[in-house]
């Protein structure tokens, strides 16, 4: 039985962000990342070790995700690596102070369709105080009824998808999961449209 809060299990679009941050490692090094929804952290740590300054997050009002999230770290020893409570939808104290990030991580946080808007109003936040930063993210399809395309046409951000060929994601071993069902995966890369309107 799944534990109810989520982040205490390595989804397999964690496993296929982890790898898509593996295939692109030589560009880390010293790349201000930021992982939303981060649970147990897995491509966080996975880019903190390829040499990038992360911070890893998770929702404030889920302390046992953050524990989470600060256990991922000691046992990698990334024990300098911050863990803040940022809730999306929600401007806190912690997310306006914020230094400047040049990559934004989230492995299947688009889960709920409740908290799509909540999610991209957190990216829109971000990307338009790092307008040169992108969203990379992983998300699992699970209804052809779920689609993100209108939001982010409202919030004036694009997206580009990343067939998972391309960075040796699409073999069926990489994103296996012993949970039941199929576990399409899907990777985009999402940042501010132009203002010439693409």
């Amino acid at each position: 039985v799944l534990d109810s809060q989520y982040g205490m299990y390595v989804w397999p679009c964690a496993v296929v962000l982890a790898q898509y941050l593996w295939a692109h490692r030589r560009s880390l090094p010293g790349k201000r990342v930021l992982e939303i929804g981060a649970g147990v952290s897995l491509p966080g740590v996975v880019a903190a070790r390829c040499g990038a300054q992360v911070i890893l997050s998770d929702s404030e009002e889920l302390p046992r995700c953050l524990q989470s999230c600060r256990s991922s770290c000691l046992l990698n020893r990334l024990s300098h690596v911050p863990v803040l409570g940022l809730t999306w939808g929600r401007v806190s104290p912690e997310l306006l102070s914020l230094a400047p990030i040049d990559i934004i991580l989230g492995s299947d946080v688009f889960f709920d369709p409740k908290d799509f808007e909540d999610i991209l109003t957190t990216i829109y936040f971000l990307l338009e105080k790092n307008p040169h930063a992108q969203f990379w993210t992983t998300c699992q399809v699970r209804s052809a009824d779920w689609s993100i395309e209108a939001l982010l046409y409202k919030w004036k951000l694009k997206s580009i998808h990343i067939p998972l060929y391309s960075f040796g994601a699409d073999k069926e071993h990489l994103a296996s999961s012993s949970l039941p069902g199929r576990h399409t995966i899907e990777m985009m890369i999402i940042s501010l449209a132009q203002s010439d309107g693409t």
